[in-house]
């Protein structure tokens, strides 16, 4: 135990009216926008799970005017996106869960747009740990290079090549 009686572990906390202490997410996994606005991913992230055809997801926008969600479909609801119905079904889904979202949340924490990857993150592929928990810098690394491209679309919701 440090000398002044606190533990630094580089998580970030907020104490309710109660008392209690919550992790929100980690020091270092905060990001900073081109508008010079810091974000936290953790509970954006923790809303978008909420979706059931969402498995996993993680938020960034490092440098981008608003940042943006990556998320992977559950198997069930990649195999239903094969049909064209079905996938305008879940796209249109997607955009509304995208709106509920948005419309909780601050300014400079809007998501601009959900780019959604088919391709499962695997401990195989490097993109999560055995555990399952995602390995940001890996994922941001992957698809860093698409970024502006599915921003550029204007659309809610995108669809990223497999």
């Amino acid at each position: 135990m440090p000398t002044d009686g606190w533990l630094r572990t580089g998580d970030k906390g907020k104490i309710d009216s109660e008392g209690y202490l919550s992790i929100t997410g980690r020091v270092k996994d905060i990001f900073k926008t081109s508008k010079g606005k810091y974000v936290a991913p953790a509970p954006l992230e923790d809303l978008l799970v909420m979706h059931p055809d969402i498995e996993a997801c993680l938020v960034t926008g490092v440098n981008l005017v608003q940042p943006l969600g990556l998320v992977i479909l559950s198997p069930e609801a990649v195999a239903r996106s094969a049909a064209k119905e079905s996938k305008v079904a879940l796209t249109e889904s997607l955009t509304q869960h995208l709106k509920t979202i948005n419309a909780r949340l601050e300014p400079h924490e809007k998501l601009d747009c959900l780019a959604v990857i088919t391709t499962p993150w695997t401990p195989e592929n490097g993109l999560v740990t055995p555990t399952l928990k995602v390995k940001r810098p890996r994922i941001e690394e992957a698809y860093a290079s698409q970024y502006e491209g599915w921003l550029s679309q204007g659309k809610p919701v995108v669809w990223a090549k497999a």
